[in-house]
């Protein structure tokens, strides 16, 4: 299988729906920012801190291309990463991407309860959070816009929702729990 991208806004759930997915069909799941910071020894708030964003940004690309690489891997992106360089055209041109839509309320909902926990709305009031979605969901979709599907981003709170996600995900994408080889 070849890699499967899914991108969307901070927030929308992509870690959360790929790691479920990734489980459930018995596919490797890599969330792109874990991965940089594994390989950099180092979180993405101490590379921004230390290279900016274009540093970061470069990283990220580089690491995107070598995931890209991999068979029967789920990719889970960064909010950015359809946004810089060709990244967009690459992902479509080495496997699927999937836009995790999610809908502003949920979006807003979602990052209320876990702001502190992101360093870009750590700081911002409830209706400041709600306009920088706003704002960020406006200068992306013209990038988002290019994934190749779209799949629901808004039953991932219950546990039940999560598993009733992924199952749909598995079965729109083919995705068919892999039988291991058994030699004699």
């Amino acid at each position: 299988m070849k890699p499967i991208f899914i991108i969307g806004y901070m927030g929308s759930g992509k870690s959360t729906l790929g790691r479920n997915v990734a489980k459930m069909a018995e596919v490797e799941f890599i969330d792109l920012d874990n991965y940089i910071e594994q390989r950099f020894h180092s979180t993405v708030r101490q590379i921004f801190a230390e290279k900016g964003e274009e540093g970061f940004r470069k990283i990220e690309r580089s690491m995107l291309h070598e995931v890209a690489e991999f068979e029967n891997v789920l990719v889970a992106c960064g909010g950015g990463t359809p946004c810089h360089f060709d990244n967009m055209d690459y992902m479509n041109s080495m496997g699927t991407t999937v836009l995790l839509e999610t809908t502003l309320g949920k979006l807003h909902t979602r990052l209320l309860r876990g702001r502190h926990k992101r360093p870009l709305i750590a700081d911002k009031g409830d209706d400041e959070l709600l306009e920088f979605i706003k704002a960020g969901l406006a200068a992306r979709m013209p990038y988002y816009s290019k994934a190749i599907c779209r799949f629901a981003g808004d039953l991932l709170e219950a546990e039940s929702e999560v598993t009733e996600s992924a199952e749909r995900f598995i079965k729109e994408f083919n995705l068919t729990k892999r039988v291991p080889n058994n030699k004699t």
